[in-house]
């Protein structure tokens, strides 16, 4: 199955890092245009958002509770269970990723993107995503602080300042500029859609430029990573039939249930990235080694649902999930979607 060409673009910079990690002057101007670039990141998704969208998209607030409550409870309380799963299958640093991955936002396109492929409710989809990374831009950092404190490198009060400063104030000053600069965004989509990866690339390098220098890598062995993969495969596994027969029970129709299954069992690398780089500092490389990894596997097998669920009659909402398409890939999922569809 293919894997999403910016998953080889995110490993080349990491690789890069490894043979030419920023150091002294270099690392500082690194980490200013990082800090820079975070900030724009965020800017845009301000400006890109409608405000009248997102409200009207509030008239079917049992679908998007339902959503966030998996995003933002279900993945925290699997998260803290894993704890039990320290030192026998993950390092404590490994362990602090993995509770990071399961606190931020859903994604965007990929679950517009999915949903769409499998005949879902798009709207639905779309307003649900969008709900989730606004709240996640002050959700995250809250709960960052209750779950994981001083013990996630180096996150404190500062460091939610940091977010506030990084985050959401670009964020809201794109809301607020997008009566005059809307139209620009929208025709530009497919430039600033470079720019969004763009910066996210020189996020990852400056991170792990920043953890190869003070050699953290040297904590994780290939069987560590090979039990971190198994981990977040038991814990996308559950969350997908957790969102699906969960909205069943809560008496969602067909199309519903898929906009829940895909909106609700996914994370979003685009915003997890630029928030671990401000919570955890020089440990920020670790930290977002699990998001990565989780990113890249929610879409190959999101891409395999969604391919069946395509198929399914319209009269038998409760078609089994065992995937039979394995030459459906992510890159099929998202054929004709955005330049920026798979990231978020």
């Amino acid at each position: 199955m293919p894997i999403d060409p910016y998953i080889v673009l995110l490993l080349g910079t990491v690789g890069l890092a490894a043979l030419l990690p920023a150091r002294g002057a270099a690392s500082d101007v690194a980490s200013g245009a990082s800090t820079a670039a975070i900030a724009f990141l965020f800017f845009l998704y301000g400006a890109r958002l409608s405000t009248r969208e997102a409200l009207d998209g509030l008239r079917h607030w049992r679908l998007h509770a339902t959503v966030l409550a998996c995003t933002f409870i279900l993945f925290p309380g699997f998260g803290l269970a894993a704890r039990a799963l320290v030192p026998g299958l993950l390092t404590q640093p490994l362990y602090q990723g993995l509770l990071f991955l399961t606190l931020v936002p859903s994604t965007i396109q990929s679950s517009i993107a999915f949903t769409s492929i499998a005949r879902g409710n798009v709207p639905a989809a779309i307003c649900a995503g969008s709900f989730s990374s606004l709240i996640g831009i002050v959700v995250t950092p809250l709960l960052a602080a209750g779950l994981l404190g001083n013990s996630g490198g180096g996150f404190s009060a500062d460091s939610l300042i940091k977010i506030v400063l990084q985050l959401l104030v670009p964020f809201l000053a794109g809301q607020v500029l997008r009566r005059w600069i809307g139209g620009f965004v929208a025709r530009h989509k497919k430039v600033l859609g470079l720019v969004d990866r763009g910066s996210i690339l020189l996020v990852v390098y400056t991170a792990f430029s920043e953890g190869i220098a003070r050699g953290i890598w040297h904590q994780v062995s290939p069987a560590r990573l090979g039990a971190l993969l198994a981990v977040e495969a038991v814990l996308l596994a559950v969350m997908l039939l957790l969102t699906w027969y969960g909205a069943r029970a809560l008496g969602f129709g067909r199309e519903d249930r898929i906009a829940i299954q895909f909106a609700g069992s996914k994370k979003s690398l685009a915003s997890g990235l630029p928030m671990a780089g401000v919570l955890f500092g020089a440990q920020a490389s670790l930290a977002v080694l699990p998001l990565m990894l989780f990113h890249q596997m929610q879409l190959m097998v999101c891409a395999v649902i969604a391919k069946r669920r395509a198929r399914d009659p319209e009269d038998a909402p409760d078609a089994p999930d065992a995937p039979d398409a394995p030459g459906a890939s992510a890159a099929d999922a998202v054929q004709g979607q955005p330049q920026d569809r798979v990231l978020r």
